[in-house]
């Protein structure tokens, strides 16, 4: 059997002498793995680096065998960013939680078109613009396993102006008034993530927000079922990008 596709690199391990066991995540083939002679070896290694985009072929005698993949590079995402620890960050918790979380050899090509996006503007993007492109990636992998957040309304009056919460046990979107008795079991739902609010002038606080959000459903949707923490990666975003700021918290409680 063999396919030719193109995938981003969402993992790669030492495997014997001088191979690596590497996952991809392609563009019709979805989540695949296989195995690349030499991908450990020095030559080699920079071409599996994670974020890579290659053009891979897989072969192997029956469809359920590891395989073989040869791969070659077509655009190299860490090398760009390697002096942004934050922007390596997020490349890298993209990786971990897709390589984590969606289903091996089911094709995901919304995710594959967004995970694109998103590396080209971590390499490109301002840092005003980024985070939130990030957090919107992780929003659309929650929709990718069947757990959208219901962002439009408030799920308590059905009010769509002045949502500033989100309910941690529905996902959905909770107006100011109504959301205030229970303001310290709600969620901050982020500026740029508002229907009717704007993306000028996002910063920490809302990053944080934004991180927090996704993180809470990441983990109890995808991660918790699998009795995992998040990856350490995505947590070391976090830090990255708002260490130990309450910015967010503190902007609500005020409003």
């Amino acid at each position: 059997m063999e396919w030719h596709d193109e995938g981003f690199v969402i993992a790669a391990r030492p495997h014997g002498e001088g191979a690596a066991v590497i996952q991809l995540l392609t563009r019709e083939h979805g989540r695949h793995a296989g195995l690349v002679h030499g991908g450990s070896s020095r030559s080699k290694r920079a071409t599996v680096e994670l974020g890579n985009l290659v053009d891979a072929v897989w072969r192997a005698r029956l469809s359920e065998h590891l395989g073989r993949l040869t791969v070659e590079p077509s655009r190299h995402y860490a090398a760009q960013i390697m002096d942004d620890p934050a922007r390596l960050a997020a490349l890298s918790a993209a990786c971990a939680l897709t390589e984590t979380v969606i289903p091996e050899r089911e094709p995901y090509p919304g995710l594959f078109e967004a995970t694109g996006a998103l590396f080209d503007v971590l390499t490109n993007g301002d840092a005003e613009i980024w985070p939130a492109v990030y957090i919107q990636w992780e929003m659309g992998l929650l929709r990718e396993l069947g757990f959208g957040l219901d962002l439009q309304a408030c799920v308590a009056t059905g009010v769509t102006t002045n949502l500033v919460y989100v309910s941690p046990r529905t996902g959905g979107a909770v107006s100011l008034e109504a959301g205030k008795p229970f303001a310290d079991k709600m969620l901050v739902l982020p500026r740029f993530l508002q229907p009717d609010g704007r993306g000028d002038g996002a910063g920490t606080a809302d990053f944080g927000a934004g991180l927090r959000l996704t993180g809470h459903f990441l983990a109890r949707h995808a991660f918790d079922p699998l009795d995992r923490p998040l990856p350490l990666a995505r947590s070391r975003l976090e830090s990255l990008i708002v260490g130990n700021s309450t910015e967010a918290q503190k902007g609500v409680s005020q409003s």
